[in-house]
């Protein structure tokens, strides 16, 4: 992990904050997808993965659809990473945005809480995220980011396997969104100490 990145420490763990990146090129062991329910592919985050990842994540993507029909929104699957240098990809549907009173938040922290869950019962040690449902999905970025730092902070502490979050952000003013969210709630008084280091460039 490059050391001048933004982050937050929680005991032996660690959530970083990079962009503008491209997720593809991670070298983490898994990278999370914004997938959409078919797992099927689509734009953004989704078809750059599955463009980078060669057609084997598409052949495992639909072995699992045949069984389960379609991936409800908060949900996650595990494939391989096909030709990346990351060893997995977690899909993970997050929801659409309609306002934010129709459990939007509950369902995009779900995301996060199923990908860390999944991820530490594979025995991954590092993942990456992209910025889950504020692409054509809608989410307003800052409120999307304070949901998804709470929630990695929330998930993290308790996992055996998983010490590294990454959230790998498209373009500067999404990283800046998270980075904010990352010292407000640094401020804000937890049930663990956490500690947010700003980088340096």
């Amino acid at each position: 992990m490059a050391e001048n990145l933004p982050r937050l420490k929680l005991g032996g763990k660690t959530i970083a904050f990079d962009g503008p990146a491209d997720i593809t090129k991670e070298t983490t062991e898994a990278i999370v997808n914004a997938a959409n329910s078919s797992l099927l592919g689509g734009g953004g985050v989704d078809g750059a993965i599955h463009r980078a990842g060669g057609p084997s994540i598409l052949q495992e993507c639909r072995r699992i659809i045949a069984k389960i029909g379609s991936l409800p929104p908060g949900k996650a699957v595990i494939t391989t990473a096909g030709r990346m240098a990351a060893k997995y990809v977690i899909h993970t549907v997050g929801p659409v945005y309609r306002g934010g009173r129709r459990g939007e938040a509950e369902t995009l922290a779900g995301c996060y809480r199923e990908v860390i869950a999944k991820a530490d019962d594979q025995g991954i040690r590092s993942v990456s995220f992209p910025s889950i449902s504020t692409g054509a999905y809608g989410y307003p970025v800052n409120r999307a980011a304070e949901v998804a730092v709470r929630a990695v902070v929330e998930a993290l502490p308790s996992c055996t396997h998983l010490a590294e979050v990454r959230f790998v952000l498209f373009d500067l003013a999404t990283r800046e969104a998270y980075v904010g969210a990352a010292e407000k709630l640094s401020q804000q008084p937890l049930p663990i100490s956490i500690i947010f280091e700003s980088g340096h460039a």
